[in-house]
Order: C-alpha cells, then structure tokens, then sequence
C-alpha cells in the first residue's frame, strides 16, 4: 500500500498531469484527520501521514512516496444554507453563529454549516434569513490555525493540551515572582479599624 505523506494545493499542478490520476472522496471529518487509511474511488488502499492540523480541500493533490497525484473531492454532507435579505441579515446570522464556535463555511452571498436542528430555530428567530438543508460539498473556514474548533476526541488534543498546560504553568511561575517583587517592602497596618485600598497604600490613589 502506498502512503502519501504530503499534498499540494489546489492549483499547484498542471490539470494536464492530473487528467488520468485517481481521485478520493472524502467528507469534512476525513478531510480533518492527518493519519489514516483511505479508500480511493477505485477501490485502491491508500495511507495517509500528513504534517497534523492540515486539513484537505476539494482539489487538492496528495502526493505518495512513489511520487503519484491522487485528487480530493470533497463529499456531499447533510448542511444547512442560510441565504438572507440583506447583507446585513446574513452578517448578523454570521456573528450569531460565530459566538457558538460553529464551523461555517462563508459563501458569496450564502452561510453554510452542518445541519443541527437548534441551530436552524435559533437562525429563524433572529428573521431575515432563510434556511434550506441541502446535500452538498461542505468546506468551512478552518482559519489560520488550520484544525477549526477542536474537541477532546480530535487526534492533536493532548499534545494541544499540555502545551496549554506548559504555557500556564510558565505565566503562573512569572505571575507568582512579580507578586513577591511587589511586596518587597515592610508595612504594618491596623485590619480591625479602618480599610483601605491596595493600590492607596502604593499612593497609586489620590485623597
């Protein structure tokens, strides 16, 4: 089985050189994972071992150790199109969503993203806007980070997890070392008969 460890975007190869190549259909969830066993539409097996958090778009090429093209097509997915009356409409559908971490794919003129019933009730009660579920190509902007919104089960959570854990144990440490640096001064006050404000006795506060 040949294993593709790298691809090329849409574009970066001649069509001429693409016209006989094998092409492989994969819907958003495939698109997203950088380690697997593929299908191609000839029945072939085909492994895949791309750089993690690359996520695949309709037309682009993967490339295998023995230097073949192989095409992606992105699959038909069970989406919801949200068109509107105006742009501001659509706008406001976009923010709506986007407060919801949904993966949206920004069309010219249209919204699209994987069909969620909640989601389309709460798109009709905002007005404006109107709602079809369609089959179709679903290709969202995964922005620049390249994996979109991640969930415990995605295959990079755990090393995105203990970077995140790294990165606030470091601040934590440097937080706690100017904390001490700040109160590096002797004081004595009197905590039964009066308050006061932090920052007054620094004379940071004007009477």
């Amino acid at each position: 089985m040949q294993i593709a460890n790298s691809f090329i975007r849409q574009g970066g190869v001649d069509p001429a050189l693409l016209r006989s190549a094998p092409t492989v259909t994969l819907d958003l969830a495939a698109r997203r994972r950088s380690r697997q066993r593929l299908t191609l539409d000839n029945g072939q097996q085909l492994g895949l071992a791309i750089p993690r958090g690359a996520v695949l778009r309709d037309g682009d090429i993967l490339v295998t150790g023995e230097n073949q093209h192989i095409v992606v097509r992105a699959a038909r997915e069970n989406v919801l199109r949200v068109t509107a009356t105006s742009a501001m409409a659509l706008t406001r559908a976009a923010y709506h969503l986007g407060n919801r971490h949904v993966l949206l794919e920004v069309g010219d003129g249209y919204l699209q993203l994987e069909y969620d019933k909640v989601l389309a009730d709460m798109l009709e009660q905002l007005g404006g806007v109107a709602l079809a579920q369609v089959m179709a190509p679903f290709e969202p902007d995964v922005g620049a980070y390249g994996g979109g919104h991640r969930h415990g089960h995605d295959e990079s959570f755990d090393e995105d997890y203990a970077l995140a854990q790294s990165a606030f144990h470091a601040h934590s440490h440097d937080h706690d070392h100017d904390h001490d640096h700040d109160h590096d001064h002797d004081h004595d006050h009197d905590h039964h008969g009066h308050s006061h404000h932090p920052a007054a006795e620094k004379g940071h506060l004007k009477p």
